[in-house]
């Protein structure tokens, strides 16, 4: 008998925070959204990393175009010179202890030969889950479902049944978001993914936290990294109390797979 399926869905962003692969690692099948609109003032193509103590935004600047483009359809900047940007992530961590084994993953990422922003997105999602020993298979909605009119929690219910998941497990800041009923009603089982708090060294700075994977990466061993990603968060039931007052983490992310 085959076992339950679990799935989550979500945007693809940037070197995204810890949080989003220990997601990823949680789920048997992850779903990225290709065909949903660009947010202009959100985290899909910038983030942040640690210089001399202090977060600092980067961005893959993209070409000017209408805002009610999906993520798909948006072009990086022909002006983009990785290499440059590379140089600053290396000198804002020269003295991080795993700087040489993490400068490849971010030269590979950030200098992938793709103007496609959803296809730049997918390529650092899969090679930096390749990079954490993550195995989760990464699929794109729009080859799931095809053309679709459906938006919001009909959007996720629908992707569900195509996946044949009976949990569907979304990060903790999207509780408001999701009628567990809804849910319940078509068979499957839905809860949130609340990532612990996870402190750790960055030098002779005060810990700055919720930055993004690079600056996890760039201090910390492989050893811990998997022992965080398996088990660094709880899975809250939708109908816990306590999941409805946990505030996301700072700088994090939107949470908003409803608004697809």
């Amino acid at each position: 008998m085959t076992a339950p399926i679990t799935a989550a869905i979500m945007q693809p962003y940037l070197f995204p925070y810890i949080g989003y692969f220990q997601l990823i690692a949680a789920v048997d099948q992850f779903v990225i959204y290709d065909t949903v609109k660009y947010t202009k003032k959100g985290w899909i193509n910038r983030n942040r990393f640690l210089r001399d103590g202090a977060p600092v935004t980067f961005t893959l600047p993209l070409e000017k175009a209408s805002d009610h483009l999906d993520i798909c359809e948006r072009r990086v900047a022909a002006g983009f010179e990785p290499d440059r940007l590379c140089a600053q992530i290396a000198q804002a961590y020269r003295d991080a202890p795993y700087r040489r084994e993490t400068m490849p993953l971010v030269e590979e990422v950030l200098g992938y030969a793709s103007a496609d922003l959803f296809d730049h997105l997918r390529h650092g999602l899969l090679r930096t889950c390749a990079h954490l020993s993550i195995t989760t298979p990464i699929r794109t909605a729009s080859a799931i479902e095809g053309v679709t009119d459906l938006r919001r929690q009909d959007r996720v219910i629908d992707l569900c049944e195509r996946l044949g998941a009976a949990t569907y497990i979304n990060p903790i800041g999207g509780t408001t978001l999701y009628d567990p009923a809804a849910f319940a009603r078509r068979g499957m089982r839905l809860r949130f993914l609340r990532a612990r708090p996870f402190a750790y060294s960055q030098g002779p700075h005060a810990f700055v936290p919720w930055l993004s994977i690079l600056d996890v990466v760039m201090f910390n061993p492989r050893s811990t990294l998997a022992s965080v990603l398996a088990g660094g968060y709880d899975l809250i039931e939708e109908d816990a109390p306590s999941s409805l007052d946990a505030p996301a983490p700072s700088g994090s992310f939107e949470y908003d797979t409803a608004a697809a």
